[in-house]
């Protein structure tokens, strides 16, 4: 139980950061005293209660969007909503017909270590070369399909739900603040959707998890309590700052493990 409240901690703490939740909980999953990859089910479960956090943080939001697409009044709010819907199709398509592949395949600590590091030079990149003259209400078709797809890079652990998009958002000449609000919309519909799957497949089948139901749903109350704080914090910080520490600190990690691994400090699977 420790264990798995240590974990949802985790996940709170690095959820809506591009960091990489899904790296974190494989990767601090290797020093705990079970020593095991806590699984794709337990990231997933876990998620709802992040998830959770956005749809309190950003119910209003969430609100006007939903009456908007509803009425289909041709509003900004009922635009954004049709392209949400939009750009998730590409991580529901590819995740449902790679899904053995990518949690058989995804998780070795070789490829969240080069994807820590390369996906956070472009994100880098991105948001030192990105202009900042787009809002949400100029999100056309095009854009949110080019989301979706950056989104949908979010299935290979290390690269970042929010990384990828964000990165997208700036290439696309989004200001940051947009970026990072259409992120956190974005991903809410696709990771309700994986993580009540994989709920399900846990209520009926104990072995897809190291843990058990009651530590995960535990795992996920504090992830949820977590990363609503952390959601306060990062659109206040990202109104004045930039996202240089978070690639600095892709990197250094990334590097690290790669270090770890060539020492066989770590095994990669």
């Amino acid at each position: 139980m420790l264990e798995a409240l240590f974990l949802g901690l985790v996940q709170g703490l690095t959820e809506f950061l591009p960091v990489s939740s899904s790296a974190h909980l494989r990767i601090v999953g290797e020093f705990l005293p079970n020593a095991k990859d806590p699984g794709a089910a337990f990231t997933a479960i876990s998620q709802i209660g992040t998830e959770l956090a956005v749809l309190i943080f950003f119910r209003k939001d969430i609100l006007a969007i939903t009456r908007a697409w509803f009425k289909r009044d041709g509003s900004p709010e009922a635009r954004l909503g049709t392209l949400i819907i939009i750009g998730t199709l590409p991580i529901v398509i590819l995740g449902y017909l790679g899904q053995d592949y990518i949690t058989n395949n995804f998780r070795s600590l070789w490829i969240v270590a080069s994807t820590l590091i390369i996906f956070g030079l472009i994100l880098g990149y991105a948001d030192h070369v990105g202009k900042r003259e787009k809002s949400l209400d100029n999100l056309n078709a095009r854009d949110g399909i080019a989301y979706g797809l950056a989104q949908s890079l979010a299935l290979v652990p290390g690269v970042s739900r929010s990384g990828a998009t964000i990165a997208l958002g700036r290439f696309l000449g989004y200001k940051r603040e947009a970026a990072l609000r259409y992120s956190f919309l974005l991903a809410l519909p696709a990771v309700f959707g994986s993580g009540l799957y994989e709920l399900k497949k846990a209520v009926g089948d104990s072995t897809v998890s190291v843990y058990s139901m009651p530590e995960i749903l535990a795992a996920t109350v504090v992830a949820f309590i977590v990363g609503y704080s952390v959601i306060a914090w990062l659109m206040k910080y990202i109104s004045t700052q930039n996202f240089k520490p978070f690639v600095i600190y892709r990197v250094v990690l990334g590097s690290a493990l790669l270090v770890a691994l060539a020492t066989g400090v770590l095994s990669a699977q």
